[in-house]
């Protein structure tokens, strides 16, 4: 389905059956089973439905939930498409990871039935919604028949109503980095009353996304040897990627013809430069390198099959700059340097996590606009000037001063 279209059924058909559910879960309230907070857990769904770099930004929720529920059983249901990352990563054993195809309405119902008996047949303890005003997911938690539901809730504020039988709900606050706050629901899965009228944690930022791929050596040097005699031209020299498209939300993308400047003094510098995306953005990079006029500007759009092999070749390079978006998240996972390019949204709340990510903003008025309460809709009608005004030639000393400094090893 469409973007427009998913919001379109979230918005109105969604708050129909959010309010639908919240009346049987109140008439039918009074014969439930209270949450028994004296019982650890022993099975518990996560779910999360958002883009690919937000399993990477929930590595620490994942972490804490296995220190503080060793003998748990870890369930994920994530969208079909994003299902790869969770693989890689092993948050939950295969048997575990369950899945929407959002491809199309009528496959999606069959998934929602599909899912849902599966997951009442286990039983489920708990359910953890990881989304922020999702009113499918909202309505997966409960259609889960797990008896302690967490997630958010928009409180006192008006609008994007998900029902009211989230019975662990804590406030979501746009003012913390996503990631404190997915430890926040970890802390409400274990509380006798909402984080709102007790005394929560104090949550640091996470230092780093606790999650790793292991990599043999060889096969690191075999992709790195694989990919230089492909492209003869990196080899020898110290390779920068560049991704420049702005996938399922392109006014997140810092301009094309910025991007073809720094990519000019790269390759003048002596280093050489790889534009990757997906196929997608095959006809971006083309136009990129018709910019750049330099054998040293390389187009590897499509030349990873996999996000393993996009993880190898973030291994086999030096730095990457990029658009807010998957890459600089799944970077956080690799000895790579990372400079990421926020406007529409802002590094505060997204920012990848850990020392070897630089978050480029330019902080004009407008700037975040996008955010769960407008539905990730910005008004701007594509002129972003809260990335058109990140000059490129600072961005071009950044990106050469870090290519002069010792590469650190990850984290």
């Amino acid at each position: 389905m469409k973007l427009q279209t998913q919001r379109w059924i979230d918005r109105w058909i969604g708050q129909l059956l959010c309010g639908v559910v919240s009346l049987w879960a109140r008439l039918a309230g009074t014969r439930a089973p209270k949450p028994d907070h004296s019982r650890a857990p022993r099975h518990i769904l996560v779910i999360l439905l958002s883009e690919m770099g937000s399993v990477v930004l929930a590595g620490p929720m994942f972490a804490a939930l296995r220190q503080r529920y060793p003998g748990a059983t870890l369930h994920v249901l994530q969208l079909k498409k994003n299902q790869e990352v969770a693989r890689l990563l092993g948050l939950a054993q295969p048997e575990h990871l369950h899945s929407l195809d959002d491809s199309s309405g009528p496959g999606l119902l069959r998934d929602i039935w599909r899912v849902s008996r599966t997951l009442r047949r286990l039983p489920l303890d708990a359910v953890i919604d990881c989304e922020l005003f999702s009113r499918v997911s909202s309505l997966m938690s409960y259609l889960s028949g797990a008896s302690l539901r967490v997630g958010f809730t928009p409180h006192t504020q008006e609008g994007l109503y998900r029902g009211s039988y989230i019975n662990q709900a804590i406030p979501y606050n746009p003012y913390q980095h996503i990631s404190q706050q997915f430890l926040s629901l970890v802390d409400a899965l274990g509380a006798s009353a909402m984080p709102r009228h007790k005394a929560a944690p104090i949550r640091g930022l996470p230092s780093d996304t606790q999650l790793a791929v292991p990599f043999d050596t060889a096969e690191l040097q075999a992709y790195r040897h694989q990919m230089l005699s492909d492209h003869p031209a990196l080899a020898g020299r110290k390779i920068v990627l560049l991704y420049a498209g702005g996938g399922i939300l392109p006014e997140r993308a810092w301009p094309a013809t910025h991007y073809a400047r720094v990519a000019s003094g790269l390759c003048q510098a002596g280093h050489a430069v790889g534009l990757i995306g997906l196929r997608d953005d095959a006809a971006l990079a083309r136009a990129l390198q018709a910019q750049v006029n330099s054998e040293y500007c390389v187009n590897l759009t499509g030349y990873t099959r996999s996000i393993r092999e996009l993880l190898m070749l973030f291994h086999g390079a030096d730095l990457l700059i990029t658009n807010d978006g998957g890459p600089g998240h799944f970077a956080s996972l690799t000895p790579i340097r990372t400079m990421v390019f926020f406007g529409p949204e802002t590094g505060r709340l997204y920012g990848p996590l850990g020392p070897r990510a630089k978050v480029l903003e330019s902080g004009i008025a407008c700037s975040p606009c996008l955010s769960a309460y407008n539905h990730r809709e910005t008004f701007c009608d594509g002129d972003n000037q809260c990335l058109k005004r990140i000059a490129p030639d600072p961005v071009l000393a950044d990106a050469l001063a870090a290519l002069a400094r010792p590469a650190r090893a990850a984290s």
